[in-house]
């Protein structure tokens, strides 16, 4: 009979966590200690480690608040089990979960909310988790709604998006990458606070600092007109490998009216990324997926992202 220990993480096995991660067949960049361990300081981390006969089979991304609830992860986009590429199923996370339970129980744990990893950033399918979460009784609370593209089926801008293109092309536009995320984190705030009355979720020093950390995965790319020092749009761009994703747009209100994002798009889908599987330009909705942007929706349909969800579940102890 398996013997499984579930035990929580510390800095001690940082090596092993970050490791397996690298060789899992879901995990992500964002899921290093390197990206986690950022923004300790605002999130008390409770990370688990499950170990089958000995052996790590899953990781646990979560941190814990002062009512008892254990998030996987309020800090991150997305949580949930992550799972070596073989040696586990169904049936053994779900014993795996089934222990960990118990763990927080003894713990204090009453509990657990978990935001699922979206499919598109697993090496092959990794559905064990949503099926664990069915068999103990999760609650789904949470739906958000992005839009991606498929890039082995190239580049598909509609009508509109193309006609933006061809304008553009009479532009004196420069695309860049920027290894200082200064100018691209002020653009951004800016449009925040115009368009939002919000300020970006990292600083410009956490931004700065992540990308030296991930300068791989974190990649920032700037629109200019000739002769003019400050970005009109830019994206700061998550590469995993897999998936590109954009984690930040922002635009001045002049690049709106000359649409500079469909060139910047078009530069980013078809050259800068080509090879990976899927661009991913982010969710549309709010407050758990209850409030749909529709607009913001149809812009990144236009470009031919089509629906992918963000999923949230709500587990109790």
């Amino acid at each position: 009979m398996d013997t499984i220990n579930v035990e929580r993480y510390s800095p001690a096995h940082r090596a092993e966590w970050d490791d397996f991660v690298a060789r899992s067949r879901n995990g992500t960049f964002l899921l290093q200690r390197g990206y986690m361990d950022y923004h300790s300081d605002r999130f008390r981390d409770c990370s688990w480690m499950a170990y089958q006969n000995g052996k790590l089979r899953a990781l646990l991304p979560a941190n814990i608040d002062d009512s008892g609830v254990l998030h996987s992860h309020q800090g991150l986009t997305y949580g949930g089990w992550i799972t070596p590429v073989g040696h586990l199923d169904g049936e053994d996370l779900l014993e795996i979960f089934g222990q960990a339970i118990e763990v927080w129980r003894k713990e204090g744990i009453k509990e657990l909310d978990y935001k699922r990893i979206p499919y598109i950033y697993s090496k092959t399918p990794a559905d064990e988790d949503l099926y664990a979460l069915f068999r103990l009784g999760a609650v789904r609370t949470g739906c958000g709604l992005s839009s991606a593209i498929d890039l082995r089926d190239g580049v598909t801008f509609n009508q509109m998006q193309r006609r933006h293109l061809r304008k553009s092309q009479a532009l004196p536009l420069t695309i860049s990458e920027e290894t200082n995320v200064a100018a691209f984190m002020g653009l951004l705030t800016d449009c925040l606070q115009e368009r939002h009355g919000v300020n970006p979720v990292h600083t410009c020093g956490e931004m700065q600092m992540l990308h030296d950390r991930f300068p791989q995965n974190i990649r920032v790319f700037v629109s200019r007109l000739d002769g003019e020092e400050m970005p009109l749009a830019g994206v700061c761009m998550y590469d995993t490998g897999i998936v590109a994703h954009a984690q930040y747009i922002a635009t001045t209100p002049q690049a709106r009216e000359l649409n500079l994002l469909t060139p910047l798009f078009h530069y980013l889908i078809s050259d800068v990324f080509a090879d990976r599987r899927y661009f991913d330009f982010g969710i549309s909705t709010e407050d758990n997926g209850n409030y749909l942007n529709t607009g913001l929706l149809r812009q990144k349909f236009s470009y031919g992202g089509t629906g992918v969800t963000y999923d949230r579940y709500s587990l109790k102890l």
